[in-house]
Formats: structure tokens, sequence, C-alpha cells
């Protein structure tokens, strides 16, 4: 599929294959804000991440543009080169491919929360209380069992993680121009769903009716009393790593909308049990076999989420604690930063600045002596669009060819 994008066109056009490997560790929300004069960053203990910061190229990137407050998705394609302006998709596709499934021409798939609504159609908890992922398993069955399907659409309920699951649809002529039923604030009455367009009018009546049915279905339930929905999104087509960059790219997450993500981008999926010492222990083990990872780190942004300060900054910490085991691997390229920032005190993702740092045989050394929002800011890279920043890996693994004469 030919790209709209200058910038990636010409990645593409210079990349070449080359033995080095890269290894890029996406701590999600790490970015903050000052409580006490100290952001989460620069309160946490990380002494494995101060000292490759010493040894590093150093700056901040902005996931979209300035003022611009990224979801998961565009804030990690723009890491992978992509303009999250020319490749939009949406949460519900990121969530299918995550959970190992895929989408046909004739079906629509979304995002879905378990939670709590009181009788008057208020959400009163978005979550449910972080459902227990075996009880949303539980709830994907039953309602799989009383809905099979409204209106002559099939319906399908997948479980994810904790309050997560996944809608698909299946039938002629659905639509994903939707909007969300997720009021995306507590205390609100969940939204009524809307077609962009009068194609999608059907289906959003379809949309509609499954709520009211989830509701009844799961009347009596004490944890999950209803569902939110969010992301419709159809098939997506998007140009793979391995056709763009002629990389081997791996992930390893722990969460399926990070797997779903990777799993369009043409990354291999590598299972791993859901602690952070179980992840790197995976890179150990398959660190000959690909020649770029990417290693998420989902803990610090449900803290920031959760509005719990003194627990990211514990998070933190913990990921730093095992750097050093990524370090001995030595990969040729080795870069640390987040997605988007999720500061404690806003309990939601920013249009705040990611702290970046690139480590290399070629990268200059700067001024920054600790990994933080205002260290970084002082660095030799200054302050770029994310998606420039697989151009930065790449050349730096020496994957790239001269552009020009």
């Amino acid at each position: 599929m030919p790209s709209k994008s200058a910038y990636l066109n010409l990645l593409s056009s210079l990349a070449r294959k080359s033995s080095s490997r890269i290894v890029l560790l996406v701590l999600d929300g790490v970015g903050g804000l000052a409580k006490d004069g100290k952001t989460e960053l620069e309160a946490a203990r990380t002494p494995n991440l101060d000292s490759l910061a010493r040894g590093a190229s150093c700056g901040l990137s902005v996931p979209v543009l300035p003022g611009i407050t990224p979801g998961s998705g565009p804030a990690h394609l723009a890491l992978f080169g992509y303009d999250p302006l020319v490749f939009e998709i949406s949460r519900g596709a990121l969530e299918v491919y995550g959970v190992g499934k895929t989408l046909s021409d004739q079906q629509i798939g979304a995002r879905g929360n378990f939670c709590k609504i009181d009788g008057d159609g208020v959400v009163r908890d978005r979550r449910a209380g972080r459902l227990r992922t075996e009880e949303n398993a539980r709830l994907c069955a039953h309602l799989n069992e009383r809905i099979g399907e409204v209106d002559g659409v099939g319906v399908e309920f997948v479980p994810g993680k904790e309050h997560r699951f996944v809608l698909i649809l299946t039938g002629k002529g659905l639509s994903s121009k939707l909007s969300d039923t997720d009021p995306h604030e507590e205390m609100k009455h969940y939204a009524e769903c809307t077609a962009s367009d009068p194609e999608g009018e059907m289906t959003a009546r379809v949309v509609n009716s499954l709520m009211e049915t989830v509701l009844d279905v799961l009347t009596g339930e004490k944890e999950a009393t209803g569902i939110i929905l969010r992301g419709f999104s159809g098939r997506p087509e998007i140009p793979t790593l391995g056709d763009l960059y002629h990389l081997r790219p791996a992930v390893i997450a722990t969460y399926p909308m990070y797997k779903g993500i990777a799993n369009i981008v043409g990354m291999d999926i590598i299972g791993c049990e859901s602690t952070w010492g179980s992840q790197v222990t995976a890179l150990e083990e398959l660190f000959g076999r690909y020649d770029f990872f990417y290693v998420h780190y989902k803990l610090t942004d449900m803290a920031g989420e959760d509005g719990d300060f003194e627990k990211k900054v514990g998070l933190i910490e913990e990921a730093d604690g095992a750097v050093d085991r990524i370090l001995e691997l030595k990969p040729d390229v080795f870069v640390v930063t987040g997605d988007h920032s999720t500061p404690a005190s806003m309990k939601k993702h920013s249009w705040h600045p990611n702290p970046f740092m690139i480590k290399s045989i070629g990268a200059r050394i700067d001024s920054a002596d600790r990994f933080t929002e205002g260290e970084c800011a002082r660095g030799c890279l200054g302050v770029f669009e994310a998606k420039y920043g697989m151009g930065l890996m790449l050349a730096h693994a020496g994957k790239l060819d001269k552009f020009g004469a």
C-alpha cells in the first residue's frame, strides 16, 4: 500500500538490512507533572536510567503536534515512524488484533469496558473497579450465550485483560463511522451511538439496541452492570515494518492493545508472563532471533490514570531495576521513551512532550545527567515530533543509506 507520508517514503527508500539490533523500551505514560517540586521521574530513584542518560543523546518527543493529546494508538504509530495524521487506526482494531482476532470486510470491532451503570443509565465506574480478568471471561461467555445476534447482525464478546473486552459485529452493510457510547467521564449517562453519515445509521441502531440488551442481561450482577464502547473500526490497511524498513521485528507486551498495534504493523508477538521480569527474560531468550524489539511497560500509565503519584514513582523504579539486564545484551541501539505523558495530577493522557534518549556507538554524548523531563530538554536532540524517532533509531543502527549523490 503506497504511503501518503513523504517522510515515511523517504525512510523506506533508504532502509537497508544489517545485522545490528535495536531495542525500543516504551515506559507507557512515563512523563508527568511536578508534585512538591518534582515530577514522578524526578522523584524516582533510577540509577540505571540515569547512568544510561549520561552516555546517550537525549531530547523530548512530541507524540502528534504541540497541544494535541494522543490516544495510545497514534502515539505508538508515531514511534514506529508512521505519521499519526496520515495513518489512523481506531482503538477497536488495535484491541481486536491484540486478542488474536482479525477483521474481515464484513466485520467491525470496538474496544469495550465492563463498567458500573446505575438504573438511570449513569456510568458510576468506567472500569468496574478494574474487574478481575477471570470475571471478565465469565461475563463475556455469559453475554455470548445470551446474545448471539442483534437485528440480524452477529455479535461476539472476546475477553481481554481486567475490565477490557473486544466487541466484534458481523454482517452486511456495517459501518465503523460511529460515535462512542463511552461518555469518557464518570457520573455521566452512557452516550447514544450516532452515525457520522447515512451509511452508518443501521449500524448505530444495532449498537444502541445491543447496549440496552446487555443492561438487561447483566441485571443482578454485582461487579459489572453494563458496558461502554469506543473506537469502532473496520479492517486496517497499513504497510508493515518489514516491508518499510527490512526489519525482523517483535513485540514483548502484556496488554492486548499494544500487541494489537504491533501485530498490525507486522511484528511477531512474543508470549510471556505478565510481570516485568518475565518480559525482560523473554527479551534475553530471543535476542538473537530478531533485529527490532518493541518492549512495552504498561504499569506507569495505569498509576498515572489512577492519580497515584507515589505508586507511579515506585513503578518507574521497578522498570529501572531491569534496565541493566537489557544493557548486558549489548543492543546496538537502545532507546527509552514514553508513548505519551500521563501525569498523576491529571489522571489521564496529556499533550506534554516525552523524555527520549538513544544509546549507541554513534550517539553524541550531551549534558543530560538524569533521565527526566528537564534533563532531556537540555539534550542535543532538542524537541522533535515522535515520528522522526524511527529515523534516528535506523540511522544509529546503520540501517539507512545516504540520501542523494
